[in-house]
C-alpha cells in the first residue's frame, strides 16, 4: 500500500553499506521508521530529503512493519538550521525530544504542529532559546507530566502571588506556601511567560524578546521537571550548554 505523508526527518542511521533507517513523524500517521534503499549514495534522489530536519513529503509503501520509502521532495529543507551550529544545536534537541517522548502506533497532531510551527520559528530565525522553552513546556505531557498551571494545584485559588512547587506538580498560592519548603517564587511576569509557552501556539506568540536572565530562569524549571520526574537527559543539551558557556566561540564561527 501506498502512503502519500507530510513528515519531518527526526533522525537517519546508516543500514548496511547504503541504505538507511529514516524516523519521521508524520502529519497523518505520527511516527514512522522507514528504510530508505541506497539514500547513502550521493547521487541517490533519498539524499537529501532523508537528512535531519527535513520537512517533506513522503511516499513509502508499506502494509505490515517497516516502510520502504520510494520517493519524497522538500517542502523546506530547513536552510538556516543546517548551517548555524548554534541553531543546528537547538533543533537537535527539538528533534530528540520528540523522538524520546512520541511513540509509534499512530497519529500525534499536535507534537507534529508543534515540532513544525517551532522548526519554522528557528528558520526564521527567532530566539532558539525562546523557541526550545515552548517545545519543552508543550511536550510535558507526552512525558506523563500536567502540571497545574491555570490554578493553585493545592487549594485550586486563581487570585494571588503565586509560585512553582515540583511536590505539588505546578503553580501555588501564597496561601499555600507552607505546603512545599522548597517553592521558587514566581513574578507576574514569569508566570505568564511559563503559561504562554505551555498552552500558546508558537506561530500565534511572533517574536519574542527576552531577557537571557528570565529564559535561563525558566528553563531551569522545566528542565528540573524533565530530569526529576520522567529521568530523561539528552545528550544535544549537554551540548547546548557547552555552546552557551562559549558565546564568543559561536559569535566567531558564525562570522566565517
Amino acid at each position: 500500500m501506498l502512503n502519500k505523508w507530510e513528515g519531518i526527518v527526526l533522525k537517519s542511521r546508516a543500514y548496511g553499506e547504503s541504505n538507511k533507517i529514516v524516523t519521521l513523524l508524520t502529519r497523518e500517521a505520527g511516527k514512522v521508521a522507514v528504510m530508505a534503499r541506497g539514500a547513502k549514495k550521493p547521487t541517490s534522489r533519498l539524499a537529501g530529503v532523508t537528512q535531519t530536519f527535513m520537512h517533506g513529503m513522503f511516499i513509502v509503501q508499506r502494509s505490515s512493519g517497516m516502510g520502504t520509502l520510494q520517493q519524497g521532495e522538500h517542502i523546506s529543507s530547513m536552510r538556516h538550521i543546517q548551517t548555524d551550529i548554534l541553531t543546528t544545536a537547538y533543533a537537535s534537541y527539538m528533534v530528540e525530544l520528540v523522538d524520546r517522548l512520541v511513540e509509534e502506533g499512530g497519529p500525534q497532531p499536535f507534537a507534529f504542529e508543534v515540532l513544525l510551527q517551532a522548526m519554522n520559528a528557528l528558520e526564521e530565525e527567532y530566539d532558539p532559546e525562546a523557541i526550545v522553552l515552548f517545545v519543552d513546556w508543550k511536550m510535558l505531557p507526552f512525558a506523563g507530566v500536567q502540571p497545574i498551571l491555570h490554578k493553585c494545584a493545592a487549594c485550586g485559588q486563581v487570585e494571588g502571588e503565586f509560585a512553582f512547587s515540583f511536590t505539588q506538580g505546578g503553580f501555588i498560592c501564597h496561601r499555600c506556601f507552607h505546603v512545599d519548603p522548597y517553592i521558587i517564587r514566581l513574578s507576574p511576569k514569569q508566570l505568564k511567560l511559563i503559561r504562554m509557552f505551555y498552552s500558546v501556539p508558537i506561530d500565534q506568540v511572533g517574536k519574542l524578546e527576552l531577557k537571557r536572565e528570565t529564559k535561563q530562569f525558566i528553563k531551569k524549571i522545566v528542565t528540573t521537571i524533565y530530569e526529576e520526574q520522567t529521568g530523561i537527559r539528552l545528550k544535544s543539551r549537554t551540548f547546548i550548554e557547552q555552546l552557551e558557556r562559549t558565546p564568543l566561540l559561536i559569535r566567531k564561527q558564525n562570522e566565517e
